[in-house]
């Protein structure tokens, strides 16, 4: 009798040991031409045979990749989904996963990165210093803002706003938070966290630190009258997705010093990064690393990786997206 032949899966872009490694002990794995655009039609035909496809969160995950013969599962090695179109995969019966838990802390950290970087101007100074413009100690030389005893206000209370948020404690931080429903009382008692509505946030707090999906609703959450209802020396902090700031209030806002800084780790039209805003001096620019350790990064590969073989064995993934499909 001979033996059955593997599975096949598309692997759109290279993932971390040991994520590989769980995928080849069960199934073939396909990589996709490094040489090609990654746009849907040459998805569709790069997955032709295969009954999973690993993707990365911009890669795009439409109707017409999704409505591949025999297709049971797109695993996305990221948080956030936004890529794929989750009804159309429903509609055509494919099981949608992503990797939720797993970065909050990477995140939280490098949230914290940002504020620190951004109050106390650490990439204005390493150019200063680096350009040789340091002649000597100065009483007002590159004068920041103060994370210790300052108000912080998160955006999002989720997995990673609440890990954000016990970090506050070693600052002494007065916190108050906005969310689409207040958290549990024994959470917000734990970390000392006073619930208030976002325009309230915005007017009490000094950092503004933003953890929330991008959804129709959250895009643009934070606009033009919403930066103006933030003091002159307040820091904005974004690690959730670039789209949910209007980055041309939030560029005019830094270009006339109506905000004291901004530390972004995503961007509008990512990975388009405007030269207005790469321009100002008071804005601490990253490319989208906010859970870029090396362990976050290997359990996020891993974590895909299984969530894909899971659906393709046709069981339940423990990070499905969309339960319906499976109505």
């Amino acid at each position: 009798m001979k033996n059955q032949p593997r599975p096949k899966v598309l692997l759109l872009h290279q993932i971390l040991e040991p994520g590989l490694t769980v995928l080849n002990e069960e199934v073939d794995v396909v990589a996709y031409p490094d040489d090609q655009p990654v746009e849907p039609k040459l998805i569709a035909q790069a997955a032709q045979g295969c009954l999973g496809i690993l993707s990365l969160l911009k890669d795009p995950i439409t109707e017409e990749v999704l409505s591949v013969p025999g297709l049971k599962v797109v695993a996305n090695c990221a948080v956030g989904f936004e890529n794929i179109d989750v009804a159309a995969a429903t509609k055509h019966g494919v099981m949608v996963t992503n990797t939720p838990g797993v970065l909050d802390q990477s995140t939280a950290d490098f949230a914290f990165a940002l504020m620190m970087a951004t109050a106390r101007r650490v990439v204005e100074a390493d150019q200063f210093v680096r350009d040789g413009h340091f002649e000597g100690w100065g009483i007002d030389l590159m004068l920041g803002r103060d994370l210790y005893g300052a108000t912080l206000g998160i955006v999002g209370m989720g997995r990673i706003g609440q890990a954000v948020a016990r970090r506050s404690s070693g600052f002494l931080m007065r916190l108050l938070y906005h969310n689409r429903h207040p958290v549990h009382r024994d959470v917000e008692r734990a970390l000392h966290a006073q619930a208030v509505d976002l325009d309230t946030l915005l007017v009490e707090s000094d950092i503004v630190s933003i953890h929330v999906p991008l959804t129709s609703e959250t895009r643009h959450l934070i606009g033009a009258r919403e930066i103006a209802l933030m003091k002159p020396t307040a820091i904005l902090i974004n690690t959730s997705r670039g789209a949910v700031v209007d980055e041309a209030a939030l560029i005019d806002a830094l270009k006339n010093h109506r905000l004291f800084g901004a530390g972004l780790d995503v961007f509008e039209r990512e990975p388009e990064v405007p030269a207005a805003l790469s321009a100002l001096p008071n804005v601490v620019l990253a490319p989208h690393i906010g859970s870029a350790s090396a362990v976050t990064r290997a359990e996020m590969s891993e974590i895909a990786a299984r969530n894909l073989l899971i659906g393709i064995r046709g069981a339940t993934p423990a990070n499905l997206v969309n339960p319906e499909v499976l109505a």
